[in-house]
């Protein structure tokens, strides 16, 4: 018995589909950069939303234009007095180090002075003098990639500002795009994904707030550290630490570093010191913060949230340990609505949503009025 033979119709239709998820992968490739900083706009609307609404409910005659501004400008003016905290004392400092940045380079040669003895007992001194023309040949190089790194913090702005802007259209214009995408449906399925959607924000912003209150915990902590080990400028390495925790993974080695670096120069002692603590406070953040913290910010168990940072941080580094967390939690929402549905026992809606939803019906007739 032979076999019928393939229509044209589906030999051209699998070729079609196998035509448009290359071009769909190649435009995933292609414009990446713009997904990442949609993606980490929605992050930070997400998580600004529901201050907007908080806001607009508690203040009259607050419309949501005027609370969506107040709300930016706010999160605008600590980012920049963070920045100012950061680089005033920085830039104050820097310029005394330059004034003694000669003699301090001349004992370090003679080795004289913290890094001179440091130098010496590792013989780094003996490396650079029987390797001078090598380091000299090097340093010139350096100059060769400027341009790149002046595109590299040129792109960095740009991302910056337009992560901004994304993020302040979405949270200003997210009420009638919901609106708009609920009148696409029925008002059945409209109210599930209503109320799966409100759960999925709400496991976003308790993993931010959790994150943010990690890096609160790691900058206080470090600046004990430093304090006790009297190195200079504590509170400005905190701070950089503290900042650099909020990156998954290397963060917390980057303000490791740094703060390894400031104690090996004020004192050996200090420096072992301040490298001892990071060790062991990678590890209980590793281990027991981030699991605990997590578990109750974004309900998750706590073995949960550390294999979801390992799985997701092996598949696709940085960003997916950065995404691991919420998107674990907005995996066990949909799966508890599921199961929950089965047993015809829907998921409450979140506080607040209720009034929420209220607002809008009422703009809505008012719009309808208007008309």
């Amino acid at each position: 018995m032979g076999s019928r033979p393939v229509p044209v119709r589906t030999i051209l239709a699998t070729i079609g589909l196998v035509l448009a998820t290359y071009v769909a992968l190649q435009l995933v490739v292609q414009t990446r950069r713009v997904l990442v900083w949609t993606l980490v706009a929605v992050f930070f609307a997400v998580a600004l939303y529901p201050l907007v609404d908080l806001l607009e409910r508690r203040v009259p005659r607050c419309r949501r234009t005027v609370a969506t501004l107040v709300v930016f400008l706010l999160v605008a003016v600590l980012v920049l007095g963070l920045v100012t905290l950061f680089i005033t004392p920085v830039a104050r400092e820097g310029a005394h180090l330059a004034g003694r940045l000669p003699r301090l380079i001349n004992d370090a040669r003679a080795g004289h002075g913290p890094v001179g003895h440091l130098l010496r007992r590792a013989h780094v001194l003996e490396y650079v003098q029987r390797n001078e023309g090598r380091i000299r040949h090097f340093a010139s190089g350096l100059g060769t990639p400027l341009l790149g790194y002046v595109r590299t913090a040129a792109t960095t702005v740009a991302g910056i500002v337009t992560i901004f802007v994304l993020a302040y259209l979405m949270v200003l214009e997210g009420p009638r795009i919901v609106r708009g995408t609920m009148a696409l449906v029925e008002e059945s399925h409209a109210e599930r994904i209503r109320r799966v959607g409100s759960a999925c924000a709400k496991s976003i912003t308790g993993y931010l707030s959790g994150n943010l209150l990690i890096s609160v915990i790691c900058g206080l902590l470090t600046y004990a550290v430093l304090l006790v080990t009297g190195v200079p400028f504590a509170g400005v390495i905190a701070l950089f630490v503290a900042v650099a925790d909020l990156i998954p993974l290397v963060g917390a080695t980057l303000g490791a570093i740094v703060a390894g670096l400031a104690g090996f120069v004020h004192s050996v002692t200090a420096g072992i010191v301040v490298v001892a603590f990071f060790i062991a406070y990678q590890q209980v953040e590793n281990h027991l913060l981030q699991p605990v913290i997590m578990s109750r910010t974004v309900k998750l168990n706590p073995l949960t949230v550390l294999l979801a940072v390992l799985f997701a941080a092996d598949i696709a580094g940085i960003l997916g340990a950065l995404l691991a967390i919420p998107v674990a939690g907005m995996v066990k929402v949909v799966l508890a609505d599921i199961w929950e549905h089965r047993e015809h026992r829907p998921l409450p809606l979140p506080m607040g949503v209720d009034e929420a939803r209220g607002k809008e019906q009422r703009e809505e007739g008012d719009e309808e009025g208007d008309e």
